[in-house]
Formats: structure tokens, C-alpha cells, sequence
């Protein structure tokens, strides 16, 4: 009898690679990193407020050298100003990702974000859980560290 051969998995990442590429080589983007790492590539604070939208490339002219991109980003709401001062940093971040002057200017579209990644508001630990543990802590003389200890204890156990 003879055994089957090993089954190879793939990721999903990998097989779905063309799809993604071409959805994002449609909105200009050579590689999808600048959109999936935007939080390493612009900061975390910038990128809390904005996320590229596509990349406007300029058509090349015969005998000239390739003009810069623009830069779509989609900002939210009054941070569009201060996004907007930032501009310089910004580009001088992307352009640094993608090692050559690949993008020029930035365009700014005020719109919601899209919000991949919200984190989840984090709910306070139980009141009999902290008063259990402050039960242990009575060696502790100062009320506000035996507090802060309690609910630290609560919330270490709940998890």
C-alpha cells in the first residue's frame, strides 16, 4: 500500500496575492505594503487620522523622466489641517519606504476612515474580584497603592 504524499498548505495570503494585487494596482499602488503597513511608514499618530486612498500617477512623457505621484489620503474630519502641515514629513516618510522620490504631493479627501483595527474599550475588573484581592493586601499601608493593587490582581486574573 502506498502512503499519500504530504500535504502542503498554503496561506491564504499567498493564494489570494493576485486578487489583492490587482485590486490595489487599480488605485495606483505598485505594492500594497504602503497601505498595509501605513502605521510603520507614516507613524502612529499620523496614521490614527489618515490612511492612503490611491496613488495618482502622471502620465510619462516621451524623452522625459517619470514625474512623482500624488498621494490620495483619506483624513478624518478637523485633522485634515494638521495632516496637511504634516505633509512634509509624510512624504519624506513614504518616500524613505519606498527608497527613490516616488511621491511628489499629497491630496487630502476628508472622509471616515475605514477602521481596521479599533481597539476594544477595555471594561473594568469586577468589584468583588478587587475586593477579594485587597483582602490579601491588607500588609500594604498606603490606600491608594492597595487599591491600584487590587484592581492591577483583578484584572491579571480575569484575563
Amino acid at each position: 500500500m502506498s502512503r499519500p504524499g504530504p500535504i502542503s498548505a498554503k496561506p491564504l495570503s499567498i493564494l489570494l496575492n493576485d486578487v489583492f494585487s490587482d485590486a490595489y494596482a487599480k488605485q495606483g499602488f505598485a505594492a500594497r505594503e504602503l497601505v498595509t503597513r501605513w502605521s510603520e511608514i507614516a507613524g502612529e499618530r499620523i496614521a490614527a487620522y489618515c490612511e492612503p486612498l490611491k496613488m495618482q500617477w502622471p502620465r510619462p512623457v516621451e524623452g522625459q523622466p517619470q514625474e512623482p505621484a500624488t498621494l490620495v489620503l483619506r483624513v478624518e474630519g478637523p485633522m485634515a489641517l494638521e495632516i496637511q502641515h504634516s505633509s512634509d514629513v509624510i512624504l519624506e516618510r513614504v518616500n524613505r519606504f519606498f527608497g527613490w522620490h516616488a511621491v511628489g504631493r499629497l491630496t487630502i479627501r476628508q472622509a471616515p476612515l475605514s477602521r481596521r483595527n479599533q481597539p476594544k474599550p477595555r471594561r473594568a475588573p469586577d468589584p468583588k474580584a478587587v475586593a477579594r484581592e485587597a483582602e490579601d493586601l491588607k500588609a500594604v499601608e498606603d490606600e491608594d497603592l492597595r487599591a491600584a493593587l487590587a484592581r492591577l490582581g483583578a484584572s491579571i486574573k480575569r484575563n
